[in-house]
């Protein structure tokens, strides 16, 4: 078994918020690569039986919440649970990450940690093309070049790719870590992650 994980995620994911420093710790620990993959869940969810939050049950609508809360609480990472910018289009807060694979998955890893932390704690929109210019500088990238490439058609390729690739995978939910083709949904499933690279 490889030492590597495909990440699939959406910008927009309270749960990938909530798990991304801690898997990101997982991998650096194991010595693991990381491929960062944002894909199109508005895409993904019509073939998977996946609805958007505001077409869920009530009940599922409240169940997130205290979820939310338990997690919040037991590990420690701060989230505003309603926040004021959602939900919002994140199709160029994906690209903007896929632009930036040339600077290397940790600086991938970077952006995509900081721009859910401006929407999941700092009040701030992250569909807004000033908004990702300025958390691409905040985390040593150039913004504006970023920018540029993401409204580039390869940028939007390679999106659709992800994400065809995410749905030919049986990807449903955001996170979603594969290793060695085994899905593991949820950052409530990183202590699998963790055991899965223990033994690669």
């Amino acid at each position: 078994m490889s030492k590597s994980v495909d990440y699939y995620f959406a910008p927009m994911s309270p749960w990938t918020h909530l798990g991304h420093a801690r898997f990101r710790e997982i991998a650096s620990r194991h010595g693991a690569s990381v491929a960062v993959k944002p894909v199109d869940y508005g895409r993904v969810f019509p073939v998977s039986g996946g609805l958007p939050l505001k077409q869920r049950a009530p009940q599922r609508q409240a169940y997130r919440m205290v979820e939310l809360k338990r997690w919040r609480d037991f590990l420690g990472v701060p989230i505003n649970l309603e926040p004021k910018f959602f939900p919002i289009p994140t199709d160029l807060a994906a690209k903007v990450i896929i632009a930036a694979a040339g600077a290397g998955s940790e600086k991938q890893l970077d952006l995509a940690g900081a721009i859910m932390k401006a929407c999941w704690q700092e009040e701030k929109d992250i569909s807004q093309p000033a908004t990702l210019e300025a958390i691409a500088r905040s985390v040593g990238l150039d913004g504006a070049a970023l920018l540029k490439a993401a409204g580039e058609p390869a940028a939007q390729a390679e999106y659709d790719r992800l994400t065809q690739q995410a749905i030919d995978r049986q990807v449903f939910g955001a996170p979603t870590y594969v290793i060695d083709g085994e899905p593991f949904w949820g950052q409530d499933r990183l202590d699998f992650v963790d055991r899965a690279l223990a033994r690669a």
